[in-house]
């Protein structure tokens, strides 16, 4: 009985080694699919820019035009109203983020 339990936790060991405070690795890394975006405005003084988009499946928002947060506030000096893009949004501490992007193709 003893090498049963001990095979059993030897086997699960791996599984709970690739998760991160609940949260599998892979998705941590990845910060949710990418969403094709279009930007509508840059507001730097809040921090924030306006974005139409797709559904974003990872925070649970239909299609719409909205306001996000940046992860990385220098992004903001980079994207400029009418840029294609493909992000990750994310909710931190209640409010949505882009958490990553990309220039759409």
């Amino acid at each position: 009985m003893r090498l049963l339990v001990s095979l059993l936790l030897a086997l699960s060991l791996p599984v709970f080694a690739q998760h991160d405070h609940g949260v599998p690795k892979a998705a941590t890394a990845q910060a949710g699919p990418l969403t094709d975006g279009v930007v509508r405005k840059i507001d730097k003084a809040a921090g924030e820019v306006v974005i139409q988009h797709g559904q974003l499946d990872s925070i649970g928002m239909p299609p719409m035009t909205m306001a996000f947060g940046v992860a990385d506030k220098a992004w903001l000096n980079k994207l400029k109203p009418g840029d294609r893009i493909r992000f990750a949004a994310e909710m931190k501490g209640g409010n949505a983020i882009v958490s990553r992007y990309e220039m759409a193709k």
